[in-house]
């Protein structure tokens, strides 16, 4: 098998004919060899402290045990270290153990879970919802149990890998990413031809962090009599005025008729969330494969009732991750930097070239700051980039060692000239 490792992808070891798994296996892993020797394996790196706008890492070459400032996760508001919130897991620990020990419809149903369910539904406004242990598993399973092969599913292609998987077994338009006529064509034309019809978008999308015209959106799709389901797992803690995300926004809470989530972003802890009508959410609670047939979330998970109660009661912290995307958008753009139209908190630098993505994410690496090389199929072959995430926790200082970071190399590789 002939493959060029400087402009490969992990897309090109998923299927490769005449190999077998371990075939298969034993070619990426050459692969690998060839990224980690030249300093660009950036993926699945090792820390050793908590979640934060700095980790402790040891990186193989770098200089040993040292802290990096962090762009790599979704902790929006810092909610993972938050002393309440840490108390409320704790507590559920103690009165609960550590495990349901059981699927939901079969002993796993605990009141912390009844509790959760009904939390999350009121947070929106809304009469009811389910919870699953991943916010992947919300989508991937949902989607599942309600189109079959008589349905169909209109997806900006732009959405999570989740939504695609929970689509596997129904029919599948995609439109261009956030365009309208694009959307009307797909609607209209399949009017009459199937029997239920989902168009589902991202509210804040996950590589651009730009947003969906969630207005027009909606009324495309209720006026071709399809639901609309949203998932705005980047956007809640981040947008709208008392952080429900851009649903909140566009004043649209009680008129989307499917809302998914992640509890592993704001919330800060781990697990998946659909909030819709009671009797939607019912026949998932008992047809949804992957929520019935599997063990429901730790009571640890009571952390996350501590979390939705403070996106109220300190919305400081919001304001202060306004604060950082600000200056950091500004400071990238001020030198010469492609960051798209992201108006969330996540933050890419478009390179639209593999090899110098990569090496971008070891030269940041070298000055101190861990931040994540993406390419295809995260994004199309002609868009890499590296894509941070900012956080309410990240300080000025933290900021400006990456804005350094970046004019520095941006100098070295000529980063700007590639925009003119």
């Amino acid at each position: 098998m002939e493959l060029n490792f400087e402009k490969a992808s992990f897309k090109d070891f998923e299927n490769i004919h005449g190999m077998d798994a371990y075939q298969r296996a034993a070619f990426f892993a050459e692969y690998l060899d060839y990224l980690r020797e030249r300093g660009h394996l950036n993926y699945r790196m090792e820390t050793m402290s908590g979640c934060g706008p700095e980790v402790e890492m040891d990186i193989p070459g770098y200089g040993g045990k040292k802290k990096y400032v962090s762009l790599v996760s979704n902790d929006y508001l810092g909610f993972t270290q938050h002393a309440m919130i840490k108390k409320a897991a704790i507590d559920g620990i103690m009165k609960y153990g550590t495990g349901a020990g059981a699927s939901p419809a079969i002993g796993g149903h605990f009141s912390f879970h009844e509790m959760l369910e009904n939390k999350i539904a009121g947070f929106f406004g809304r009469e009811a919802a389910i919870t699953y242990t991943t916010g992947y598993t919300a989508n991937s399973a949902s989607l599942l149990c309600l189109l079959k092969k008589e349905d169909m599913a209109i997806l900006d292609m732009s959405v999570h890998a989740s939504v695609y998987e929970g689509c596997m077994n129904t029919n599948i338009k995609m439109f261009l990413h956030n365009n309208m006529d694009a959307l009307e064509r797909a609607l209209r034309e399949s009017r009459d031809t199937h029997r239920t019809r989902i168009v589902v978008v991202d509210g804040v999308y996950s590589q651009d962090g730009d947003l969906a015209p969630l207005d027009k959106i909606l009324e495309l799709t209720h006026f071709y009599g399809a639901y609309l389901m949203v998932d705005d797992a980047h956007g809640i803690g981040v947008l709208g005025k008392t952080g429900r995300g851009l649903i909140e926004e566009y004043n649209m809470l009680d008129k989307v008729d499917i809302i998914s989530g992640t509890f592993s972003k704001t919330f800060g802890h781990v697990g998946g969330y659909v909030v819709a009508s009671a009797e939607l959410i019912q026949f998932l609670k008992y047809q949804s494969r992957q929520h019935l047939f599997s063990v429901t979330a730790s009571p640890a998970s009571m952390s996350i009732l501590k979390a939705i109660d403070l996106i109220d009661e300190e919305p400081e912290w919001q304001d202060l991750l306004w604060d950082n995307i600000v200056y950091f958008q500004d400071g990238l753009k001020g030198l010469g930097l492609d960051i798209g139209t992201s108006a969330s908190g996540i933050v890419p630098v478009k390179v639209r070239d593999i090899p110098m993505t990569l090496e971008i994410g070891r030269l940041l690496l070298k000055a101190g700051v861990y931040a994540n090389p993406i390419m295809y199929p995260a994004v199309a072959k002609k868009d890499s980039r590296i894509r941070m995430s900012l956080m309410a926790t990240h300080t000025r200082p933290h900021l400006d060692k990456v804005l350094n970071a970046f004019a520095d190399i941006s100098k070295k590789l000529k980063l700007g000239s590639r925009y003119q």
